[in-house]
């Protein structure tokens, strides 16, 4: 019996590391395979001193891989970026570029260095899940082995720090670039990086326009395969200056099975449409709920509307995520349910599998 991904998870897990702490704490294992009884995996780490540092992790790693029963080979690669990483955080005051104000003229959406593709994530209704499956996504698409950043775009209610389990506020030591921060593999950037935990924007639409050209031209996103963009909900000022601002690959829609959901899903659709984004798929959320106790499954907001939606308007349906209360938890702890194992971590992981393989991510 071939050996199994949490196998080799397990062998290497408490190997200790430079700094401290282990490498399956550090959770830098990246897109592991397994080809009859060749294992290949990568090892990510934050630049070049780091990997040198390291390569007595990766000889104690292949040798405890190579061990395993049914292992004939064992591959690894590092990497790193050719910079330094930026650093994580910072304490103290807040950088001292100002955030906010009305945007710059801009001839046209205006590429962003060193990223490949931008994606959308929208829902045209609060409360579906979207950016969950957003912070999910991003980590599953990361474990797949693709460079992610995550940019919170849901100015008035950002919610990725918490579920990305970040804190501490990003560094611009010149006052121009930000330095965005790092969780699970992920670059990430959230206004609420930027604010007391719970302090209110109270803006107009041109200090919020403003705001996300700065997220998207000003921060130092490095090489990336894919930036995914957390909408807010509705079909306002974010969703319209997004689309003029910068070169948007695609959207996708998440919404969940119920009618009143798929009727703002819909307008959501409309609105992409009218700014010529391509929609490239929907993807039903809070699809079925397995009772713990008993076992039953219970189809809480209904089940399938999605994918007849999807069917009807001739777009690719992606897929179906369940309800479950472990979804919560990890997104309320910092760690993402799709870090770890389980029915919700795979279909996360098959969600991230059908971007990659329709060359979108």
């Amino acid at each position: 019996m071939p050996v199994s991904r949490e196998a080799i998870l397990t062998a290497i897990s408490d190997i200790p590391l430079p700094q401290g702490g282990t490498l399956g704490a550090a959770d830098i294992v990246r897109a592991i395979s397994i080809d009859a009884g060749t294992v290949r995996f990568v090892l990510e780490v934050e630049n070049a001193a780091t990997a040198k540092a390291y390569e007595p992790v990766e000889v104690e790693a292949k040798a405890r891989v190579a061990a395993l029963p049914e292992v004939t080979a064992v591959q690894i690669v590092m990497t790193a970026p050719a910079k330094p990483a930026p650093p994580k955080a910072v304490s103290g005051d807040a950088p001292s570029l100002k955030i906010g104000g009305h945007p710059k003229p801009q001839a046209g959406p205006q590429a962003i260095p060193g990223v490949r593709n931008i994606i959308a994530i929208g829902s045209g209704k609060g409360g579906v899940g979207k950016s969950t499956v957003t912070s999910n996504l991003a980590v599953a698409l990361a474990r797949a082995g693709r460079k992610v950043g995550l940019l919170d775009a849901d100015i008035y209610g950002p919610s990725q720090p918490r579920m990305m389990g970040l804190s501490g506020r990003p560094a611009s030591p010149d006052g121009q670039r930000i330095e965005p921060l790092h969780a699970h593999g992920v670059t990430v950037m959230s206004i609420g990086l930027m604010l007391k935990e719970g302090e209110a924007l109270v803006w107009r639409g041109p200090m919020l326009m403003g705001a996300l050209q700065q997220l998207l031209q000003q921060v130092n996103w490095g090489e990336l395969d894919v930036l995914l963009i957390d909408l807010p909900p509705g079909t306002g000022d974010v969703q319209l200056s997004l689309c003029q601002k910068a070169p948007v690959t695609g959207a996708i829609i998440v919404s969940t099975p119920q009618d009143v959901a798929l009727l703002d899903a819909r307008r959501a659709i409309d609105m992409f449409g009218k700014l010529k984004t391509p929609v490239l798929g929907l993807i039903e959320n809070m699809s079925s709920y397995i009772c713990p106790s008993c076992g039953h499954e219970a189809h809480l907001f209904g089940h399938g509307g999605v994918a007849t939606e999807a069917e009807t308007l001739g777009l690719p349906f992606l897929g179906e995520l369940p309800l479950e209360l472990e979804v919560r938890l990890a997104g309320d702890s910092g760690r993402p349910v799709a870090l770890g194992e389980g029915k919700v971590a795979e279909a996360y992981a098959r969600l991230a599998e059908r971007l990659i393989e329709g060359g979108i991510a």
